[in-house]
């Protein structure tokens, strides 16, 4: 792809406990990618892992050298294919720290480049997670991109410090998924990354997992704010889309952004000498 140009295959599957499983799933997806010449292919949170408290009580018992293994194997299966891959599972701390909640970062040469660590922890993630403290950010063919996971959508002060670093597409992976029946999540996750990516003008990918019940689907997103694309409801899928930098789109806050990162939330000139003003009794 030409600079400025990323092919993104985002993908979802139902996740579960059997971690073979999830790994047959993710190799099935990473060989569509690269039949549909994609650059990066994205998964959900813990894809790989499973999610500790929907999927698995607790860590305890749980097959880490079994998870190391198809990790390796989904590492060389993204070098063979020549692909970046953003990758969700537990990764082990040593005991008695818990594990983090990570997306891994693996390059098209076959080798993990980096570990996001979800840095907000819902109150049940921290009965089991130890969360993470630094962003991850990664450039392909002159698109800087950053890695997200689900919780960290609720903290817009995140999103600003990206903007601060330059960064042009976000990929963030969740797990709203396996639930008894609809959420108020619904209503509000795809809508907040909306806001997300209209307010601070990035492309975004979110990747969820799918399975009854998911109360949304995984969708990519324009810096304008519009979903230009979504998988299906409780269905597996993969879906290709492509950022393109050079394109421009509705930003009507653009001109005053860095004025309002800066902390001046006013684009006024300063106070006003008008006595009608400062009152605000008066009509």
């Amino acid at each position: 792809m030409g600079r400025g140009i990323l092919k993104v295959a985002t993908c979802q599957f139902a996740v579960r406990a059997d971690i073979r499983r999830n790994s047959r799933r993710i190799c099935a997806y990473l060989a569509k990618a690269r039949r549909a010449k994609a650059d990066i292919v994205h998964f959900s949170e813990c894809a790989l892992s499973g999610y500790v408290s929907v999927d698995y009580d607790t860590f305890e018992g749980y097959d880490w050298d079994g998870l190391k293994e198809e990790a390796e194997k989904i590492v060389a299966l993204a070098g063979k294919l020549k692909l970046w891959v953003v990758l969700g599972s537990a990764h082990r701390l040593t005991e008695p720290n818990k594990p983090h909640n990570s997306l891994y970062l693996i390059g098209p040469d076959g080798e993990i480049v980096g570990r996001y660590d979800k840095r907000f922890c819902t109150e049940v993630d921290l009965e089991n997670f130890t969360p993470g403290g630094r962003f991850v950010n990664f450039e392909i063919n002159g698109v800087r991109c950053t890695l997200l996971i689900c919780f960290d959508l609720r903290f817009p002060e995140i999103y600003r410090e990206l903007k601060k670093q330059k960064v042009d597409c976000i990929f963030q992976s969740f797990y709203n998924a396996r639930q008894k029946g609809p959420s108020v999540h619904t209503d509000i996750m795809p809508q907040t990354m909306q806001c997300r990516a209209a307010t601070n003008y990035f492309w975004v990918s979110m990747a969820n997992s799918s399975g009854y019940y998911s109360p949304y689907p995984s969708c990519f997103i324009q810096p304008d704010g519009k979903i230009a694309a979504r998988l299906r409801f409780n269905r597996a899928g993969i879906m290709i889309n492509t950022v393109d930098i050079s394109k421009s789109f509705y930003d009507p806050s653009a001109r005053f952004r860095e004025m309002a990162m800066k902390g001046k939330l006013s684009n006024g000139p300063g106070p006003i000498k008008d006595p009608r003003s400062r009152n605000r009794t008066i009509l």
